[in-house]
Order: structure tokens, then C-alpha cells, then sequence
């Protein structure tokens, strides 16, 4: 069974920092493109970051709302992808989700793509 499973989430002002980060299996870490999806109340599920799997370069893909303030990374020894959120604002509150994908294209194409999701973790940004 797959098991992704994130930690991290908190509640934080506006301008500060928080890291989630997302833990799996060895396998899963070295032949899935993962990501961070996020989904705050009365609104759709969406794509926030995602870095492609592990011998493909691990390029990163951003949602245009965060780009410049989160980093998406891998951290190889802890097989565990880590999402570094700067300069968080008030509408970054979401319940913050960690996806997996075979496809790095069908991870970025949105909520539909991912095969794989872990349970959820909160970030409230107060002002």
C-alpha cells in the first residue's frame, strides 16, 4: 500500500515561514514525480508545486500564486520532498496535500492527475 505522509502544517501571521514535508517509500521516492496540491475552504483542489522523479533531472514546476516565495525539493537521504513556503500570506490557508505521479505531466494537469495522495495537513496564515 502507498503511503504518502506529510507533516509540517501550522498556524503561522502573515511573513512567516513554514515547511511541510512529505515522507514515502524508497521505491515511490526514486521512480515518482511528487508534488503539493493544496485546498482551502469552498474551493477546487490545486496544483501549488511539483518536482519531477528522481532521474529525470528533478526539475521543478511552480503554480504562478506561490513562484518565487515556495521551493520544492528532494531530500534523497530521507526519501522525502520538502515544500519551503516564504512570505506566506493569509490566502495561502489551505489544507496542504502531498500527490505522487508517475507523469510529471499528469501531476501538474491538476487534481485529476495524481495517483497517489496523502492524508492532508493544515497551514492557517493569519493577518
Amino acid at each position: 500500500q502507498v503511503q504518502l505522509t506529510e507533516s509540517g502544517g501550522g498556524v503561522v501571521q502573515a511573513g512567516d515561514s513554514l515547511r511541510l514535508s512529505c515522507a514515502t517509500s524508497e521505491y515511490m521516492f526514486t521512480t515518482h514525480s511528487m508534488g503539493w496540491f493544496r485546498q482551502a475552504p469552498g474551493k477546487e483542489r490545486e496544483f501549488v508545486a511539483a518536482v519531477s522523479w528522481m532521474w529525470n533531472g528533478a526539475t521543478t514546476y511552480y503554480a504562478d500564486a506561490v513562484k518565487g516565495r515556495f521551493t520544492i525539493s528532494r531530500d534523497n537521504t530521507q526519501n522525502t520532498v520538502n515544500l519551503q513556503m516564504n512570505s506566506l500570506k493569509p490566502e495561502d490557508t489551505a489544507v496542504y496535500y502531498c500527490a505522487a505521479s508517475a507523469d510529471i505531466a499528469a501531476l501538474r494537469t491538476g487534481p485529476a492527475g495524481p495517483s497517489y495522495w496523502g492524508q492532508g495537513t493544515q497551514v492557517t496564515v493569519s493577518s
